[in-house]
């Protein structure tokens, strides 16, 4: 149970990030619950390949190339699923910073387990 509540959080998450966004488009809350399922299996099997492969740059930048990352598998996710469209990078960036704050605000908020 407690896999499904961050997942429902994430897609609503998606819907809010295509709604605030120009360049992010979503067909509907089906398609969102895919693309944040896709957007968690990438970033738990590719985002630790790719920040270890990238760790120089990641440490020369303080940690800042990690947003690159994220918006790359952002944008990733966008070409694999059908009914999710990313236009260009920098929306992907942007989306990827507004899930990302979105689903942590979420997740402390509704998601505790009462500590």
């Amino acid at each position: 149970m407690y896999l499904i509540y961050p997942w429902l959080l994430n897609a609503v998450a998606l819907l809010l990030a295509a709604a605030i966004l120009p360049g992010i488009h979503i067909d509907g809350l089906f398609y969102a619950l895919i693309v944040a399922l896709l957007l968690g299996f990438v970033n738990a099997v590719l985002r630790p390949i790719l920040a270890l492969l990238t760790l120089p740059l990641n440490i020369i930048t303080l940690g800042l190339f990690i947003f690159i990352i994220n918006g790359f598998l952002f944008w990733l996710v966008s070409v694999i699923a059908d009914g999710f469209v990313v236009d260009d990078f920098w929306s992907a960036l942007l989306g990827a910073i507004i899930v990302s704050a979105i689903s942590w605000f979420g997740s402390r908020t509704f998601l505790t387990d009462g500590n």
